[in-house]
């Protein structure tokens, strides 16, 4: 008997310590009711309850969690009847509102999915519905934000998976689709035979300009090396007539200082000029003042043509 009785101890023991200490892991909190009266949260690590007194509800996971909406048939605007496959993301951020504010939040998050995809995509047209995933997913969650707020959970994000119209649809869409690139095909073929043609035309445009700027250049430097030639020539000549002009200005100084008479040197001085002026690109200007002096200058050549013969 006194083995048995050790034994019933034992196991009370066991039991109440069961009962009393509750290990709760990490990201997860336990609803306590005493007395079937919400009472606290059980937090993670070791807490200690009353038995009998207070009890555990339920335990809830704080990590974000995934509820899988399954695929809806909804109209779209236009009568089509597409098939919408959603999945959401959710946390719990208030365990007592999740506890007491609804009997199952999931479901209820479902249901509100399913009401609001109806709404939205009845607003919208086929092509609208096909290409507004993003608006779709936007406005769920901002219609799931106003009601689960009361429940203590958060959307973390609504994602639309799929979004499948009817076969005869889908095919009729394979083939605008592939009609809609055949024609990209033939129009980006011939802008690019266009724009060959127009590059082809401006290269020949840019050669006939080059070509035309080469004669202009070939031309310009031609007149150029012909100006350059004249100029050159004329200064030859120049420094020629200098240079004859130099020899009789020494030659009338010689005869100068030889003694001769003033008549004498002017007739000389008309000679020379006469010599100077034969060639045939050669202009010799005299003075008005100067023609006396040429004009004795002529009689005194006549007197010495006369003197001459003897």
């Amino acid at each position: 008997m006194g083995t048995l009785i050790v034994i019933v101890i034992i196991a009370l023991v066991i039991i109440f310590l069961a009962l009393t200490i509750k290990i709760v892991p990490q990201q997860r909190v336990g609803v306590v009711e005493r007395l079937g009266k919400f009472n606290r949260l059980l937090q993670p690590g070791v807490n200690i309850l009353i038995p009998i007194i207070d009890h555990v509800r339920v335990n809830h996971d704080l990590r974000i969690q995934q509820a899988h909406v399954p695929p809806q048939s909804v109209i779209t605007k236009d009568n089509v009847q597409v098939q919408i496959d959603t999945i959401i993301f959710y946390q719990i951020v208030a365990p007592e509102q999740a506890t007491y504010g609804i009997s199952d939040y999931v479901s209820g998050v479902r249901n509100i999915t399913t009401a609001t995809m109806r709404q939205i995509i009845g607003k919208l047209e086929l092509d609208e519905t096909l290409s507004g995933r993003e608006k779709i997913s936007t406005e769920i969650r901002i219609a799931l934000d106003e009601a689960t707020e009361k429940w203590g959970v958060r959307i973390e994000r609504v994602e639309v998976i799929d979004i499948k119209p009817p076969t005869d649809i889908q095919e009729a869409m394979d083939k605008q689709m592939k009609a809609e690139r055949s024609k990209r095909a033939i129009v980006l073929e011939a802008e690019a035979a266009k724009q060959d043609m127009i590059l082809r035309a401006e290269g020949d445009k840019q050669s006939k300009i080059l070509k035309a700027e080469g004669d202009k250049e070939a031309r310009i430097r031609e007149a150029e090396g012909f100006r350059q030639a004249q100029e050159l020539e004329a200064l030859g000549q120049a420094k020629a007539i200098q240079a004859v002009a130099e020899a009789e200005r020494t030659r009338i100084e010689q005869l100068r200082a030889a003694g001769l008479d003033e008549n004498v040197l002017a007739y000389k001085s008309f000679e020379a000029l006469s010599e100077v002026a034969k060639g045939p690109a050669n202009k010799v200007f005299i003075p008005s003042s100067a023609i006396e002096t040429l004009g004795a200058a002529g009689a005194i050549g006549e007197m010495f043509k006369a003197k001459k013969p003897e």
